[in-house]
């Protein structure tokens, strides 16, 4: 009897201090990746700052843009974030640091039904550069150093496409653009012969494909497509995670992930707002579906 009551009292002690930690995030705190306007990229977020209160029980949504992909991996490592979402490189970063930081839980789902996406090399129209050939001694940008389509993939793909020509060899520079969009109006400029960032590849080049960066900058009005040509596209890329906080309470996080899984439906024009394009939902996603990525980041960058 002593030993059923003493059981007892241990597991109401745990409910009132799961309760307790769940009554102390009165702040859902999302990092904002970088490489997009600031702006847009809080306006996108706005309708998850009105929706989520209410939806996962806490007081407020708080938005945190940074200026960089690594801006919002640190505050995830940290633990100031509670969600954001990131490329495979980015968690993989993470993962390499801390993998008991944050736990992927969901990723989109393309129109066709893939669950990846392209790094796509584009040059201007003008520039005469139509293929890899065109580009050997040139100057080539990536988006970011953290970023999956934008820098790990082309570094280490690129190679078998050139011959066994390392990238560093092939092309006379490279550099960074500060992010997907800046990279593309850099390309546009002369800065680079040409960049790399990303698009779902599905649906028509000429159109920004159906989602991904160059259909964003589509949307916003500040790139025609008939100044751009493409001039590679990579394998498969594993669509990126959606990412919360391993110590956030669990309760919050059902709540959260039952709210995103259900976003498509109930709001489709947030949905399209905050993925910037069209996906046809979200599924499921461990850390297992990233290890090519860890593994290829781990190689090539250490961590």
């Amino acid at each position: 009897m002593f030993k059923k009551a003493l059981l007892g009292a241990v597991s109401l002690a745990v409910l009132a201090i799961g309760s307790a930690h769940a009554a102390e995030l009165k702040d859902f705190r999302i990092g904002l990746i970088g490489g997009e306007n600031e702006a847009d990229r809080l306006r996108n977020f706005q309708c998850l700052v009105d929706q989520l209160p209410k939806a996962i029980g806490v007081e407020k949504v708080s938005l945190f843009p940074a200026a960089d992909y690594d801006g919002t991996i640190q505050g995830l490592l940290g633990g100031t974030l509670d969600y954001a979402e990131l490329g495979a490189s980015g968690y993989a970063k993470i993962y390499l640091q801390n993998k008991d930081a944050v736990e992927p839980i969901l990723t989109t789902v393309q129109t066709d039904g893939a669950t990846g996406y392209y790094s796509i090399m584009v040059a201007k129209k003008d520039s005469g550069i139509t293929k890899l050939e065109d580009l050997k001694g040139k100057k080539l940008g990536f988006a970011d150093p953290d970023s999956t389509s934008g820098y790990l993939i082309p570094v280490t793909s690129l190679p078998k496409d050139l011959g066994g020509v390392a990238v560093k060899d092939y092309f006379a520079e490279t550099g960074f653009g500060g992010g997907h969009e800046n990279l593309v109006l850099e390309v546009l400029k002369g800065t680079f012969d040409a960049g790399t960032t990303f698009g779902s590849g599905v649906g028509e080049f000429k159109d920004g494909y159906t989602s991904g960066n160059l259909k964003k900058m589509v949307d916003k009005g500040i790139l025609d497509m008939d100044d751009l040509v493409e001039v590679w596209k990579s394998p498969l890329i594993p669509n990126g995670p959606i990412v919360v906080r391993t110590s956030l309470d669990a309760d919050v996080k059902t709540k959260f992930k039952d709210y995103m899984m259900k976003l498509p439906q109930t709001d489709p024009a947030c949905f399209s707002a905050i993925q910037g394009g069209d996906f046809k939902g979200f599924t499921e996603v461990t850390p297992e579906f990233y290890q090519p990525v860890i593994d290829a980041r781990k190689a090539q960058i250490g961590s």
